[in-house]
């Protein structure tokens, strides 16, 4: 009984905060330059989804109003990047799956060569899909669990150590520079893991793998809680511009990067919703992810292009 009278009464000042938020929003000011603009929502949302929205208009300085308790109202998911949005095609990590997966096996420079796709536990249903559709690639399911001696398994780096030691046998008074070598045979590697396995398999394989392109989706960093964090990715090519982290970058104390791309999303969410409900009538616009077309009776889909990770061109350039 306790719990439900906590749970009616933090509604409750809930929605006399966004009133109140709201009305102060409607007032002019001076400086507003977009007093012609308007904005009337109605979402069904999470409260983390519900302050991004509220924060994100504030700042836009134009006249809104908001219902987060109407019957029948739009349903934003608290994953808002897993999630299909309002107006798009597809979910933002759907869409960088298919653009990436696109450079990784319809691209293929060279027929003798194959394909590696590292994964771990949480993207085995993921990974099930591409073995239907790309058979004779190679899968690899790894752990935090012995690491980098699995990593020399898959590369085939151990054989190279043995022949190095078979070798060094034969005469051990001659000293014979060597570097471990990973197998020929493999021209990309596609990683399918969260950041906390991530961070320390992708640095293992640049060490080993030289010559071979890597590619992932932004899943590989969420929940890395600094963007100079990248670094343990360096040359991995991602689906997205490098001017997304460009907003990024210079913010501090941040929850995590996955927490700051679902603030994007939102606000490209809330800048079609303007242009809609306004009849402003463009066909071109720049979203967070990059300029995209808008046309009538279509979903839209992102600009998404390839990036390879380069932290040090990121923060000259910021």
């Amino acid at each position: 009984m306790h719990n439900k009278h906590m749970k009616s009464s933090l509604t409750l000042i809930l929605s006399c905060l966004i009133m109140f938020i709201v009305s102060c929003s409607s007032i002019p000011t001076q400086n507003q330059n977009k007093s012609n603009i308007k904005l009337k929502l109605n979402i069904e949302t999470s409260n983390k989804n519900k302050e991004i929205i509220i924060e994100s208009l504030l700042k836009e300085n134009i006249l809104f109003s908001i219902n987060f308790d109407a019957n029948n109202s739009y349903l934003l998911k608290d994953a808002v990047l897993n999630s299909n949005m309002k107006y798009f095609c597809k979910s933002f990590i759907d869409e960088q799956r298919e653009i990436v997966e696109s450079a990784v096996f319809n691209e293929k420079g060279n027929d003798d060569k194959r394909i590696l796709i590292i994964y771990s536990d949480k993207y085995i249903n993921s990974v099930s899909s591409l073995k239907s559709k790309h058979p004779k690639e190679l899968y690899h399911l790894v752990s935090n669990k012995d690491v980098e001696n699995n990593i020399k398994k898959i590369l085939h780096v151990n054989q190279s150590i043995e022949r190095y030691s078979q070798i060094s046998n034969l005469d051990k008074s001659l000293e014979i520079q060597h570097n471990p070598r990973a197998r020929k045979d493999i021209s990309k590697i596609y990683f399918l893991t969260d950041y906390d396995l991530g961070k320390t398999i992708v640095p293992i394989f640049n060490n080993y793998a030289l010559g071979i392109n890597f590619y992932s989706t932004s899943e590989l960093f969420h929940d890395a809680t600094d963007i100079k964090k990248l670094a343990d990715f360096e040359g991995t090519s991602i689906p997205l511009s490098s001017e997304i982290f460009k907003k990024i970058i210079n913010k501090k104390n941040i929850t995590n990067i996955q927490s700051e791309f679902e603030k994007l999303m939102i606000d490209d969410f809330l800048e079609i919703e303007k242009i809609n409900q306004n009849n402003l009538n463009k066909r071109r616009i720049l979203l967070e992810t990059g300029y995209t077309k808008i046309q009538k009776n279509k979903c839209i889909n992102r600009s998404l292009p390839i990036w390879k990770i380069d932290m040090n061109n990121l923060i000259l350039q910021t």
